[in-house]
């Protein structure tokens, strides 16, 4: 097995660059995953596949207002902050002072040590926001730092959306749109630096719908970070070294996947995380060795999943279209089979299906 086996050419001119008029109206490529056979749909339609007895499990997760534009106090020059994650810091966390990990540029600018900081301010010219660069992050990657996040106002998270920006994928230009479409229909708590984006195309509507027909619903929260995005670069996949989320499973969805197991229904994953999440949360050794699902509260996990993989909790999935030589491609290839997932891909471009985040949808079952 090697990376370039889950490459594929992706025309520029299919890259989403805005999401669908509605929601459920995007496409919906239905593949067989033992068979590879495709059929063309509508995401609504998705109805059509279900059962009685189903469960849809879906990443609940919001979109942080991470990305932050500002100056430099030193010089006024334009500086970016991104926010990765919240993380300890050399003193307590308040309601005004908190530490996070962060992307910065320009970076050979934002240094530990220099005294680097940048302020952010609202509509009025007010600085709202402060980030002092204060240190590089324990085990970063892509030279990530520590910030010291401080503000006047009564809360960061006042701050936040005062001054804030929701984040979209590196491969989508100048969208100028609603950024609310960037967020499920579902979300909740704002934890995450990029959006589940099989979850997009749901709406409350259709939800009811299912929910009517006997398909259940239940959500986990995985904490979806910015290398969800990255390729991997060494050319066999298992080198790769896989980011680590955090992730919950509240003991509300393992009681709803037990019931659909017992009662002959599937177990459908809304998103690749929420494949992540509930396989992360498969105890093997429970139950004499039969394994179960266990409840999990924001848990670490770097589950790589590769083809050759035997999932024990999630029987389909709902997923989007994704980059080449990405970790998710090979996820959904360990669904099936690379074959048949390369073949789909084909199918989608010959018929020019519109991909990634914004993009249509697939249907693996």
């Amino acid at each position: 097995m090697r990376t370039d086996d889950f490459d594929y050419a992706l025309p520029d001119e299919l890259i989403a660059q805005e999401p669908a008029a509605e929601r459920d109206g995007c496409r919906l490529l239905v593949m067989d995953r033992a068979t590879g056979a495709v059929e063309d749909r509508i995401f609504r339609d998705i109805a059509d596949y279900l059962r009685p007895g189903d469960l849809l499990v879906a990443n609940e997760t919001r979109v942080m207002p991470a990305r932050l534009l500002g100056a430099k106090r030193a010089t006024g020059g334009a500086a970016e902050v991104f926010l990765l994650r919240e993380c300890g810091g050399p003193e307590p966390r308040t309601n005004r002072v908190a530490f996070w990990e962060v992307l910065v540029r320009p970076g050979k600018r934002l240094k530990p040590g220099a005294g680097a900081v940048v302020d952010f301010t609202d509509a009025a010219g007010n600085v709202v926001l402060s980030a002092e660069i204060i240190d590089w992050a324990r085990d970063g990657q892509r030279g990530e730092r520590v910030a010291k996040l401080t503000t006047p106002l009564p809360s960061l998270d006042e701050a936040l959306h005062a001054v804030g920006h929701t984040p979209l994928p590196p491969y989508i230009k100048d969208y100028a749109g609603d950024e609310e479409l960037y967020q499920t229909v579902y979300s909740r708590r704002e934890s995450s630096a990029a959006a589940p984006t099989a979850g997009l195309h749901f709406t409350p509507q259709l939800i009811e719908r299912l929910r009517e027909r006997g398909i259940g619903w239940a959500t986990v929260e995985l904490e979806v970070g910015l290398d969800t995005f990255r390729i991997v670069d060494e050319e066999d996949p298992a080198d790769h070294v896989i980011h680590t989320e955090f992730y919950t499973v509240p003991q509300a969805t393992v009681d709803a996947v037990n019931a659909a197991h017992a009662a002959g229904g599937r177990v459908i994953a809304v998103g690749t995380t929420s494949v992540r999440s509930l396989e992360s949360a498969w105890d093997p050794a429970a139950n004499g060795g039969e394994g179960a699902l266990r409840p999990r509260d924001r848990e670490a996990t770097s589950l790589y999943i590769l083809p050759g993989y035997e999932f024990s909790v999630v029987d389909a999935l709902i997923t989007n279209f994704h980059v080449p030589r990405s970790t998710l491609m090979m996820l959904v290839s360990a669904f099936s089979t690379r074959e048949h997932i390369m073949a789909a891909y084909e199918h989608a471009v010959a018929e020019r299906y519109r991909l990634l985040s914004f993009g249509d949808a697939m249907f693996l079952h």
